[in-house]
């Protein structure tokens, strides 16, 4: 059997966005309804009170109107000044590209770059920002989904706050599916969304924001105002007594409405625990199918995501084309200098199901083998089985 590229895929074992659940689905098939109706406004308030509480925020988030990457290149250029001397913690692709952000606005950027299959560590941190004291704003990257790993970013956020800067954090990939939150790393704007482990559809960011931040963006004449990109445009946002600045994505709204109630009833502890146990029958059965993991350690390796190495011998593309046509399953491509490199299987939201691990190791597996590798399919599926009935 031969699955058609012209249908959709039977699973989706991506790195985002993923397949929303189908509560979120249903919402996103309320009504529209008109911005400025009284009933709309108290349902925005309503959605960004659960959001605080998902994100255990004691101020007010902001929903921005645009997928996650909105957040990141907002927070650019609202928290960075030509005054500013930037840190940028590069591990993988995307921690690399936010430092390219910095560079529109201020020159002061210095870089922490490390192999992107490694972590920042906190000491390589503690000792650039004892070297250089004018730090003042530090970009990180939780989660760089194209390499699979984890920042310790509540230990690097420590460090930061101890010295005083302004710390910006990447959380797109992470949030809801671990144990990671704004004020607990000491994050002044923490960007992330629900297309991911929320498992919700793309279309909308969701931002921490510290007190201090709010300071310094208002006092920052060129932060964006009346623009896409602009955040204190939003800061009241929240209320139903204050305008929009421009109409909402209402129907995102509705969708994100659900993803967090979806969140918060089953309890955020219970979210993180598929998760991480997903990936951890994932990795095991990887492992002993005598494939690699991209991550240098699994300390280190994501419990949303998990990057193998292409086999020897493979085209990853062929790999990924082959698991498709064959099995209905995608993966996601490695992006930047991991293109080609690897392959990410995807655990986040309604795919962070033990189950799935088991179609993701035998659709890989038969792909590999397909394309003349020689993996023991079965033996990796008894070791993701011994994981998962341990957990059991």
């Amino acid at each position: 059997m031969r699955y058609s590229n012209d249908a959709p895929a039977v699973i989706t074992l991506t790195s985002g966005p993923v397949n929303a659940y189908p509560e979120v689905l249903l919402g996103l098939a309320r009504p529209v309804l008109y911005d400025y109706d009284p009933a709309f406004q108290s349902f925005y308030e309503r959605v960004v009170d659960k959001a605080q509480t998902a994100m255990r925020l004691t101020n007010k988030p902001v929903i921005q109107q645009g997928e996650p990457v909105l957040g990141l290149e907002a927070a650019a250029a609202s928290l960075i000044t030509p005054a500013d001397t930037v840190l940028n913690l590069a591990s993988g692709v995307y921690g690399k590209g936010f430092g390219y952000w910095a560079l529109r606005y201020t020159s002061n950027v210095l870089e922490i770059e490390v192999p992107y299959n490694e972590a920042i560590t906190p000491e390589a941190v503690a000792e650039m920002l004892k070297a250089h004291p004018e730090i003042s704003v530090v970009c990180a990257c939780h989660h760089d989904t194209p390499s699979g790993t984890i920042n310790p970013i509540a230990e690097i956020g420590a460090l930061v706050a101890a010295h005083g800067a302004y710390l910006i954090v990447d959380a797109v990939s992470s949030f809801g599916g671990m144990d990671v939150h704004p004020e607990a790393c000491h994050a002044d704007i923490f960007v992330t969304g629900p297309n991911k482990c929320l498992g919700g559809a793309p279309g909308l960011t969701l931002l921490g924001v510290s007190e201090r931040a709010w300071e310094k963006m208002k006092a920052n004449q060129a932060a964006p105002r009346a623009s896409m990109l602009s955040i204190v445009d939003w800061e009241n946002a929240w209320s139903r007594d204050k305008p929009f600045p421009f109409t909402p994505s209402v129907a995102e709204i509705n969708g994100l409405d659900a993803a967090l109630d979806l969140y918060l009833s089953e309890g955020p502890e219970a979210v993180w625990a598929r998760h991480d146990l997903t990936a951890r029958a994932a990795r095991a059965g990887l492992k002993a199918m005598g494939l690699s993991l991209w991550a240098a350690s699994e300390e280190i390796a994501s419990p949303t995501t998990t990057a193998v190495r292409t086999p020897e011998g493979i085209d990853e593309g062929a790999l990924r084309q082959a698991a498709r046509e064959r099995y209905g399953v995608v993966f996601s491509a490695g992006r930047g200098e991991t293109a080609g490199k690897l392959t990410r299987i995807g655990h986040m939201g309604p795919t962070a199901q033990p189950i799935y691990a088991i179609a993701a190791l035998t659709a890989y597996a038969g792909a590999v083998n397909a394309l003349g590798g020689a993996v023991k399919t079965g033996e990796g599926i008894d070791a993701a089985m011994a994981v998962i009935d341990a957990a059991a």
